[in-house]
C-alpha cells in the first residue's frame, strides 16, 4: 500500500497493511533532531503519511518590530519566547468595530494556486489543507481570550457577530482548497485545557457548534474528508462533533484522554490522530518505555483502523531526541 491508500483504508475503518503515521515538530525539537541524526534532511525521510498545506498566506506575514510579526489578520504576536507561534500583543477587534474592521482577503489567486501545484504533487501522500485558527481561536487572537470569554456571558450578539465574520471567511476559504486536489480539510481550534472546555459546553454548543457543522458539511458536500485539531480534554463533544460530521480527532492527548476508552466507545464512529505523550513519555521516559507505548497504540487503538499514529502535538523543545528516535524506529518498523 502507499502511505495514501493506508490512510484512506483506516479512514474506513479497516485494517491498512500497517498504521499510517505522521511526526512534525517546533523549530527547536527540528533542530535538535537534525543534530542527533547529522542529518539537516531527516525530515524527508521519515515516511510521514500526510501533505500538510496551509490555507493561510504566510509571505504576508511582516514583521513589526524585534522579536514582533503582524499576521494577515492585523493580530501582532510576540516571538521572542515562542518561535513557533508567539502571544498576541493587540487588540484589533472589539464591539465598537466588529462590524467594518477589515478582514483579509480569501481568494488570493496566487495562495490557492501554490496550494493546487502542491496538491497536485503530493505522490502518494494523503493531501491535508489545514485551517488553523479557524473560529475560537481566530475570535480571541482578534479580540484577546478574557475579553472573548467575557463577552460570551456580557455580550452574545458581540460574539455571535464577529464569529459570523470569521465563518464567512472560512467557507469561502473552504471552497477554494477544496477545488484543489486534496484529500480532507484539517481545521485548527483548541477548545480544551487539561481539565475540561475553556468556555464550557453551554457556550461551546451556543458559539461554537453550528459553525463547525456549516464548516464540516461545506467540506462534506465537496466529497473530502474532515479533521480537527482540538488541544485539552474535549472528549465530552465527541458526539457532537461525529453528528456535526467530523471522521477524524487530533491531538488526542493520553494526559487528559483515556484513549484506549475513546478508542472501544468512539471507534466506530470517529478516527484518531495522536496519541502518543508529548507531556510525559517523550520528555521523561526511557527509549524503552517509548518503544513500549508506541507498539501497544499501534495494536490497541490500530486494530481495525481508524488510527493514525503521531506525538500528541508538534514535538516541544523538552522531547528527548533518544525517545523520538525510538518512537520513529517502531513507526517505520511495523
Amino acid at each position: 500500500m502507499t502511505n495514501r491508500e493506508r490512510v484512506l483504508v483506516a479512514l474506513e475503518h479497516r485494517q491498512p497493511d500497517r498504521v499510517p503515521y505522521h511526526v512534525q515538530f517546533t523549530i527547536p525539537a527540528r533542530a535538535r533532531m537534525a543534530q542527533y541524526y547529522g542529518d539537516p534532511d531527516f525530515e524527508a525521510k521519515l515516511g510521514n503519511c500526510f501533505l500538510v498545506l496551509s490555507c493561510h498566506p504566510k509571505q504576508t506575514w511582516r514583521e513589526v518590530g524585534p522579536g514582533l510579526v503582524q499576521d494577515h489578520f492585523g493580530v501582532i504576536w510576540d516571538r521572542t519566547v515562542d518561535q513557533d507561534i508567539g502571544v498576541v500583543s493587540n487588540q484589533a477587534v472589539t464591539p465598537g468595530n466588529v462590524d467594518t474592521y477589515p478582514f483579509p482577503e480569501p481568494d488570493q489567486p496566487a495562495l490557492w494556486e501554490r496550494i493546487g501545484a502542491a496538491a497536485a504533487a503530493k505522490g502518494d501522500r494523503f493531501a491535508l489543507a489545514q485551517l488553523g485558527f479557524s473560529l475560537f481561536e481566530r475570535a480571541w487572537a482578534l479580540v484577546g481570550m478574557e475579553n472573548l470569554l467575557v463577552a460570551m456571558v456580557a455580550d452574545p450578539p458581540f460574539v455571535h457577530r464577529l464569529l459570523e465574520r470569521i465563518l464567512e471567511y472560512n467557507l469561502r476559504a473552504i471552497a477554494r482548497a477544496c477545488a484543489c486536489d486534496i484529500d480532507a480539510m484539517f481545521f485548527g481550534d483548541d477548545w480544551g485545557c487539561q481539565r475540561g472546555l475553556i468556555m464550557g459546553p453551554r457556550p461551546w454548543r451556543e458559539f461554537i457548534l453550528p459553525r463547525v457543522r456549516q464548516m464540516y458539511q461545506a467540506v462534506k458536500a465537496r466529497g473530502k474528508h474532515v479533521f480537527i485539531h482540538s488541544c485539552g480534554k474535549v472528549d465530552e463533544l465527541f458526539p457532537d462533533l461525529v453528528a456535526a460530521g467530523l471522521e477524524v480527532f487530533n491531538p488526542f492527548q493520553p494526559e487528559v484522554i483515556d484513549v484506549f476508552a475513546a478508542k472501544r466507545r468512539f471507534g466506530d464512529q470517529l478516527g484518531f490522530y495522536g496519541g502518543i505523550s508529548t507531556q510525559r513519555t517523550l520528555p521523561l521516559a526511557t527509549p524503552a518505555q517509548t518503544r513500549e507505548e508506541v507498539k501497544r497504540l499501534l495494536d490497541e487503538i490500530g486494530r481495525s483502523g481508524g488510527y493514525f499514529a503521531a506525538p500528541a502535538h508538534d514535538l516541544p523543545r523538552d522531547a528527548r531526541p533518544e525517545n523520538i528516535a525510538a518512537m520513529i524506529e517502531v513507526l517505520q518498523g511495523q
